[in-house]
């Protein structure tokens, strides 16, 4: 990672504007799928102010089909030591925990038998609480593992765009690439120049999140706390507060936050005069305005995090739908820009992350409706609130919270298409999620079926193929699996075998397609371009 201040003309494939978690994940993903990337940042060093703090389980997933989980599992052991220091253990249930709108869920309470977590894997027990700035930190050491330039202290200040790819200005210089992928923030650069359409709600409340040294904090409520005034929440570390009234937007976002200002908040929401704050260590202001780009790409530009969606930060759904937009954006653009899949192939990005972005905007939306202070909230809270403490309101809240139900609508029948891939323990000791670390597409041949292979062939290293049996799951004949983890075709034994004379005839078959309602043929194609010919 470098600062250059004389930057002179190269070319790229793609360049990624920001080296937050988004645009350093994706620069990974990019890099892994053979393309040659530049992410340039503004910033010269990580920015340390208080952000994000926990993963969802589809971030898990694809840190854990990365080979990430024990780095990170690392750094949520250190947090939680500091959790402890607060005099809080904090209790994360087997799958996950968390609140809506401050209401928070019950471990003891939550079903962990719905079938929208069976076989999530590893992941599904990580429980990571990894502070924005530690997760910068380990992607960025994996884009130095893989390759990946990253330039700091290279502000990106205009672009052209062509038919034949973008010219990208910076205060250093002029950088000529295939692609320009804006990954810089909500206020974001590359979406304002390129003039997507940004429409949605605007805000209504402001919002202050910050790691202080205070005083006369005896009467705070740990936790989060309604009051007639707002919200606030003390801990689950010391010195970490945030607060919200509902008195509108700030008049001046980006002004510095001060002292005096999070002390006037604080005392006004929690209604405790004697709270001081002596020294801010880190500190944020937000807002609740909600909007989302209608459509992720404009030719050769795109938008990815933030830049594409904003939202409140409340239950820490904006850096998880990031992750998963450059998760599922880096393969696809690595696959055009090395001719290997047709342009449409990117079609898909915004298909398939629109509606899940779509979806995180209300879901934020809602929990600012319950946390108002007027009469009509609080009522609507306390109902809110009795659903929630029971098995069947836990249960789904903590699902829709921890994005393990999040599928993408792709072409076939099976009940696994669509879905992240379940992480099978195979016969010879592996799981699934193991086979994924080199960012390549996986063909799961779990019945040894040489005729299956077959209709595989030609695809080179876009494609890993295991043969393997999963005694778990004798059902399942074969599994087609897209390098972000997804399942893209699959066929049943059981279904194959129907009518069949021969486990022979079977597996010919299940190779067909199966009960999946397309062939493997045809799903390799869509996905992975045409096969290479062979003798």
């Amino acid at each position: 990672m470098t600062t250059d201040e004389t930057m002179t003309t190269t070319d790229y494939d793609v360049v990624v504007a920001g080296a937050g978690p988004v645009g350093l994940f994706l620069g990974c993903e990019l890099g892994l799928g053979g393309a040659r990337v530049l992410v340039v940042e503004r910033l010269t060093e990580v920015d340390e102010t208080i952000k994000a703090g926990a993963v969802n389980i589809p971030s898990a997933v694809a840190f854990y089909r990365r080979g990430l989980l024990p780095e990170m599992a690392a750094v949520w052991e250190a947090a939680q030591e500091r959790m402890r220091a607060f005099g809080k253990r904090l209790s994360v249930p087997p799958k996950f925990a968390g609140h809506f709108a401050g209401i928070m869920m019950d471990p003891d309470l939550f079903d962990g038998s719905d079938p929208a977590w069976a076989e999530v894997g590893p992941a599904a027990e990580a429980g990571l609480g990894v502070p924005q700035a530690e997760l910068e930190r380990i992607l960025a050491r994996r884009a130095a593992r893989l390759g990946v330039e990253v330039r700091r202290g290279v502000e990106l200040t205009g672009f052209e765009a062509d038919a034949d790819g973008v010219t990208v200005h910076t205060r250093g210089g002029t950088i000529r690439a295939g692609w320009l992928v804006g990954c810089d923030g909500g206020r974001s650069t590359v979406r304002k120049l390129a003039g997507f359409d940004f429409p949605g709600t605007d805000p209504e409340i402001t919002g202050y999140q910050a790691v202080v040294e205070m005083s006369g904090t005896e009467r705070l409520g740990a936790g989060w706390n309604t009051t007639d005034v707002g919200t606030y929440v003390h801990g689950p570390f010391p010195g970490r507060i945030l607060s919200v009234e509902f008195d509108g937007p700030p008049a001046d976002r980006s002004a510095p936050v001060t002292a005096e200002e999070l002390q006037a908040s604080l005392r006004r929401v929690a209604g405790v005069p004697e709270v001081t704050i002596t020294k801010v260590v880190t500190a944020t202001r937000f807002t609740d305005n909600a909007r989302q780009v209608t459509d992720y790409r404009r030719g050769r530009v795109l938008l990815a995090g933030d830049a594409a969606h904003v939202h409140s930060p409340f239950g820490g759904q904006g850096l998880n739908l990031g992750i998963g937009d450059a998760m599922n954006l880096g393969w696809k653009l690595a696959a055009v820009v090395r001719g290997r899949a047709p342009e449409a192939l990117l079609d898909s990005y915004t298909a398939e992350r629109h509606p899940i972005g779509a979806w995180v905007l209300d879901w934020t939306r809602a929990q600012i409706a319950l946390m108002r202070p007027d009469r009509h909230a609080r009522a609507l809270r306390r109902v809110v609130t009795d659903m929630a403490l029971t098995t069947t309101g836990t249960t789904y809240l903590v699902t829709q919270i921890s994005g393990v139900w999040q599928t993408y609508d792709l072409p076939g029948d099976h009940p696994l298409t669509g879905h992240s891939a379940p992480d099978l323990e195979l016969s010879d000791g592996t799981r699934l999620g193991d086979h994924l670390h080199t960012g390549r597409a996986l063909l799961l041949d779990l019945a040894d079926d040489p005729k299956l292979r077959a209709r595989a062939g030609g695809y080179g290293d876009r494609l890993d193929v295991l043969t393997v049996a999963c005694p778990a799951r004798p059902d399942l004949a074969a599994l087609f699996v897209r390098p972000d983890g997804f399942v893209a075709w699959a066929a049943d034994a059981g279904a194959a075998n129907a009518g069949a004379a021969d486990a022979g005839t079977a597996n010919a078959a299940a190779a067909d397609g199966g009960d999946d309602g397309t062939s493997l043929p045809e799903a390799l194609q869509r996905w992975l371009g045409s096969a290479a010919v062979t003798a």
